[in-house]
């Protein structure tokens, strides 16, 4: 998890193609995808003809999404699902399987701040852990026994951030045990984030080595990056690849509207990973959108 172990994508002015290995069976999910980068990833999936699945924590929101995809053309399927929540995820996983039966793609983009670009505060940290890095967590968990198995693997792309990279973190102690990745667990990562939060209840959260921009969101971040190594490492040779990606600074409603790429740009980006042939499909990578 060193900064070297980056791989930089930069946006070119034409979209990303590659190998097509797919069909209309193959079935995709993206959670948080009633607007946005999720809605954009979702519509560039279903305009290369996989069957998808939309996923919002707003119902109302997630059907008018889709009525918009089917207005285009798009066949896609929706299911109201808050990550945040473990029964939300329970009753989303069994109607899937009811549904679909099986799983290729898990595309990970549920996430929340609520904080503006100049602001840091950590009164809804809980919420924020819970969401970004327990949702992904819990929904991969979930899903994992209907990941297909094929000769051109499943795959679960994580949407991440550079805010959840080691150089973000100050304390010595925490750094060095996410840095020994042939020893990393889940416990060690989720002791991280109790610790954070009893450093929010203190008041110590400023002083105690963490993050400097955006806190709670990149503890979160920083905590998704750790767990996507792990699993990579271990469905590594099972047939699933686990990837994880920044799509930089990018214009959303978490940004209010600024940044440097669009969210359609960087969502063809992400298809194209998350499509990437057998032959180039990696496990363990963090791919980030460069300026």
């Amino acid at each position: 998890m060193s900064d070297e172990e980056t791989t930089t994508i930069f946006l070119a002015s034409s979209r990303p193609t590659t190998e097509r290995w797919w069909s209309k069976e193959t079935v995709a999910i993206v959670t948080g995808a009633n607007k946005g980068i999720g809605f954009e990833l979702v519509k560039r999936l279903a305009e290369l003809g996989l069957t998808v699945v939309l996923t919002a924590r707003d119902g109302g929101r997630g059907l008018e999404a889709v009525r918009v995809l089917k207005g285009e053309g798009l066949d896609v399927h929706f299911f109201c699902l808050d990550v945040s929540n473990p029964d939300s995820i329970k009753t989303f996983a069994s109607w899937f399987q009811h549904t679909f039966g099986v799983l290729d793609i898990l595309i990970n983009n549920a996430a929340v701040s609520f904080n503006g670009l100049r602001e840091n505060s950590v009164t809804h940290a809980e919420t924020v852990i819970r969401t970004n890095f327990y949702g992904p967590k819990l929904l991969t968990e979930a899903l994992f026994p209907l990941f297909r198995c094929s000769p051109v693997g499943s795959r679960v792309l994580n949407i991440s951030s550079r805010l959840g990279m080691l150089n973000k973190l100050e304390n010595p102690k925490l750094k060095e045990i996410l840095k020994d990745e042939d020893n990393l667990s889940e416990n060690q990562i989720e002791d991280m984030l109790n610790l954070f939060l009893q450093s929010v209840k203190n008041g110590t959260w400023k002083s105690d080595g963490w993050p400097q921009h955006w806190t709670d969101y990149s503890v979160s971040k920083l905590a998704l990056n750790a767990y996507s190594k792990i699993l990579a490492k271990r469905y590594k040779g099972n047939g699933i690849s686990v990837n994880y990606f920044c799509p930089g600074f990018t214009q959303t409603s978490m940004t209010g509207g600024k940044g440097i790429h669009t969210a359609d740009a960087v969502a063809d980006v992400g298809a194209w990973l998350a499509l990437l042939p057998m032959e180039k499909l990696q496990t363990g990578k963090f791919y980030v959108v460069g300026s």
